[in-house]
């Protein structure tokens, strides 16, 4: 019976032994691959992209600071509202409609149909241009350059950023309604 118990102590530290090495290989293959995808990200073009977004921050705050008007306290609610709207669906706008695919062209190739009027759009080229390809297809990406519009806009021009930013809105809004009718249509005709 011990020498049972000893075989199987043996055979289970084997196991052990070989899936420690199992899990290390994988680590390596993942850290491999991670290294790779680093190689490929045109990490000094983003570096690029991030210096002028800063550097138009700057020269904005810089702009505040030399006007007349100081910038806002707060901006209320309301207009936060507003923006975080209008932010949402012109990122959309530019990165996935089809009618802006023009603009997207030099630094993007289709990939397919997305969504509702959409397209799925990748990346193409190398260093800068992908860069503002990768910029261009990502709306999450995107969304901080254009609410950063939109809150100058408000600090310098407030009724033209609210007019703009309403226009957006109302756009996405109904965007949303047209996805529910839709929808309500296709349950009514499951009954």
């Amino acid at each position: 019976m011990d020498d049972m118990n000893s075989n199987s102590g043996r055979v289970s530290a084997r196991d052990g032994a070989a899936h420690a090495n199992d899990e290390n290989e994988e680590r390596q293959r993942d850290v491999a691959s991670a290294r790779d995808l680093r190689q490929e990200l045109p990490t000094r073009d983003y570096a690029t992209l991030v210096t002028v977004f800063n550097a138009l921050l700057a020269t904005g705050l810089l702009a505040s600071k030399c006007s007349r008007e100081p910038l806002p306290e707060r901006i209320d609610p309301k207009d936060l509202a507003l923006f975080a709207l209008a932010t949402q669906k012109l990122s959309r706008v530019i990165t996935k409609d089809k009618v802006t695919t023009a603009l997207r062209a030099p630094f993007t190739e289709l990939e397919g149909k997305g969504g509702a009027g959409e397209l799925e759009e990748r990346p193409r080229g190398h260093g800068l241009r992908r860069a503002i390809g990768e910029l261009l297809t990502c709306p999450f990406c995107l969304g901080t350059w254009i609410a950063s519009g939109f809150v100058y806009g408000f600090i310098f021009t407030p009724r033209i950023a609210r007019t703009i930013a309403s226009i957006f809105a109302v756009s996405g809004a109904a965007d949303f309604l047209q996805q529910a009718y839709v929808k309500a249509q296709e349950m009514n005709d499951q009954i």
